[in-house]
């Protein structure tokens, strides 16, 4: 055990009342503590200490880090300066030798922290190097790592936010020894964080600490949110197209580019590229990826192959994949493992009935399966005339950083949009707002990879949901509508799981969940696959979704009173007119229009036009 006290450092600076005291050593350990602590394992304890001038944004980006790490179940502790002043330095007052001892108390509190397994944060001016190097030195010689992270935010930016009108008071001589104002900072020389909270987000400033901690073993990789993107970097592109041309290819199908699209953009984060055996057996029996934590990952993404393929490629270090005769990526160190289709479909479609379209697919493609890290060429285009649309996740999270987004919630769909829905959206943003979110930005995100033949294609879908926003039933102003690349599978609660953990790389923060998501009838009875209440109900509970707040679908119909779509209220049926797909389907073929109010009439003319022409057809 570590001398509690090497430097003399307490008997200096006690005020001589503690006599006769001896230091007991723990009888559990660090590794023990860390087996049991947090979700995901592993000691982690450390302590980030945040220095900088008053509004520099200490306390913002150590509670925005604290809430990101609790939700990532890994236990952390902010400590803020003033809420210590209230109880345990409350007897403190702020002369030369009061801040030395408020520092002091504040490194011992913060190392028990640290030693009991918890990402300790400290948000405290603290100017003085020396008292810094005290913090540090009780970590050191604990064996507990330090951080210490300057928040370097100009003097002027902190007079302007000047939050509690401190600044104002120093100018004014009302406050004496002000720091900034009247006695110097003394920035650190050798910190090993800087953040600079005027010229980044404080979601951009939390990543880059969770960075610093990932690469120190502190947080694990599933614990960040930073994107994973799988192309090739512009410097080597033309070396990797080289060796591609010179690689044993294998042609791919527009299914299976659709899925490199996904990995290859980080809507799979932390993937690199189809799954391994490995990674495809933890996604079957746990729905989640397991090695470096718990990350959610409830389908496989896999990419099959046929026998004769496998023979061919099983001895490459390397293979090329193609479509249509045009290399798309490398894939590296392939693995071939067997393709169990019925035991894949019973667990991913609670069905092997092949009447169920992607799960004919499944049993249509190779009976092998190829893992292997991906290296994607170029960005995946279809010249379809909606790839202005197709935005990754990082586009996505500067778009929203461009609107000043203070939080995203997404609404995923695969269907026309009545105004029904727009009442939702509407609701969900109003419900923010009183909350305190004071720019609340709706992603408006459609499925744009494979769907089944009966539901109404992508360009029709898009069209419509412009024309929505057109008329300004949804606000253009802050709504982002973006396509979505993932194929459709059908797939139920297991699914849905899929749609809110890839919205969580463009950084969403809320998820709008509705009745019976990713379900369809069953091939044969007709009946819901699924119960149409348990995609919402099992999203609240799934494992690595914590940091994703979900909004549960409230139930609208027409109301005939209103003539409007409004929330359902039992009490009062007979005003409710309920509207089906069916019926809507039948109305639109028909030419015919809708009770005024059920939805925009240029959107709902775009239906007639889809519909009618299938007619035609």
């Amino acid at each position: 055990m570590a001398n509690p006290d090497p430097y003399g450092l307490r008997r200096q600076l006690s005020t001589g009342k503690s006599t006769n005291v001896t230091y007991q050593a723990q009888h559990v350990s660090r590794a023990k503590r860390g087996q049991v602590l947090g979700q995901r394992g592993g000691f982690r304890g450390c302590t980030i200490w945040f220095t900088g001038l008053s509004g520099a944004g200490k306390t913002t980006v150590s509670f925005a880090l604290e809430a990101y790490l609790v939700s990532q179940g890994i236990p952390s502790y902010s400590l803020d300066g003033d809420n210590i002043r209230h109880g345990l330095n409350k007897n403190l007052g702020f002369s030369q030798e009061d801040r030395e001892e408020n520092i002091r108390r504040i490194a011992e509190v913060a190392k028990l922290f640290a030693d009991g397994g918890i990402v300790c944060l400290t948000s405290f001016i603290s100017p003085f190097r020396k008292d810094r190097d005290l913090a540090r030195r009780l970590h050191d010689e604990a064996g507990l790592m330090f951080i210490e992270c300057f928040v370097n935010t100009p003097l002027d930016v902190c007079e302007s936010r000047d939050p509690k009108g401190l600044y104002k008071k120093a100018r004014r001589g009302e406050i004496k020894g002000f720091t900034g104002i009247d006695q110097e900072y003394e920035e650190p020389e050798k910190c090993e964080l800087v953040i600079k909270s005027a010229e980044f987000s404080v979601d951009e400033c939390v990543q880059d600490v969770v960075s610093y901690l990932q690469s120190h073993g502190i947080v694990p990789e599933s614990a960040t949110t930073i994107v994973k993107e799988l192309f090739v970097t512009a410097n080597f592109v033309d070396a990797a197209r080289k060796e591609a041309a010179s690689l044993p290819t294998l042609e791919i199908t527009e299914l299976d580019l659709q899925w490199t699209q996904v990995l290859a953009e980080g809507w799979a984060t932390p993937l690199t590229g189809f799954m391994r055996e490995r990674e495809f057996l933890q996604s079957q029996h746990f729905g989640c990826l397991l090695d470096g934590g718990v990350t959610n990952q409830s389908i496989p993404i896999v990419l099959p192959v046929h026998t004769a393929d496998k023979q061919r490629l099983e001895s490459c270090a390397a293979i090329s994949l193609s479509y249509q005769g045009r290399l798309i990526a490398i894939l590296r160190t392939p693995e071939f493992y067997e393709h169990r289709k019925e035991e894949r479909c019973c667990r991913q479609f609670a069905t092997y009935n092949q009447g169920h379209p992607y799960v004919k697919m499944v049993y249509d493609s190779g009976d092998w399966l190829c893992g292997g890290d991906l290296e994607v060429l170029e960005r995946i285009v279809w010249n379809d005339g909606l790839d202005q649309y197709r935005l990754t996740p990082k586009e996505l999270r500067a778009k929203f950083r461009q609107l000043n987004a203070d939080a995203v919630f997404a609404f995923q769909l695969r269907n026309p949009v009545h105004n029904g829905h727009a009442l939702l959206m509407h609701d969900t943003q109003r419900r923010l707002k009183e909350r305190g979110y004071k720019n609340p930005v709706l992603l408006l995100h459609p499925l744009g990879g494979w769907t089944k033949d009966d539901d109404v294609p992508l360009p029709w879908r898009i069209r419509q949901h412009q024309a929505l926003m057109d008329e300004k039933v949804l606000d253009p102003d802050s709504t982002v509508m973006a396509i979505f690349p993932s194929p459709m599978m059908y797939a139920g609660p297991t699914e849905v799981q899929w749609h809110a953990k890839a919205r969580m790389a463009t950084g969403a923060n809320f998820y709008i969940v509705g009745r019976d998501p990713a379900g369809m009838p069953h091939p044969d009875t007709k009946q819901d696959m699924f119960n149409p209440t348990h995609g919402a109900k099992v999203l609240t509970m799934a494992p690595g979704l914590t940091q994703l707040e979900i909004v549960p679908f409230r139930v609208a119909a027409y109301n005939k009173t209103k003539s409007a779509m409004d929330f359902y209220d039992p009490e009062h049926k007979d005003d409710f007119l309920f509207i089906s797909g069916t019926k809507m389907r039948a109305l639109a073929r028909a030419g015919e229009t809708p009770p005024n109010g059920f939805m925009a009439p240029k959107a709902w003319q775009v239906l007639v036009e889809y519909y009618q022409s299938i007619a035609s057809s």
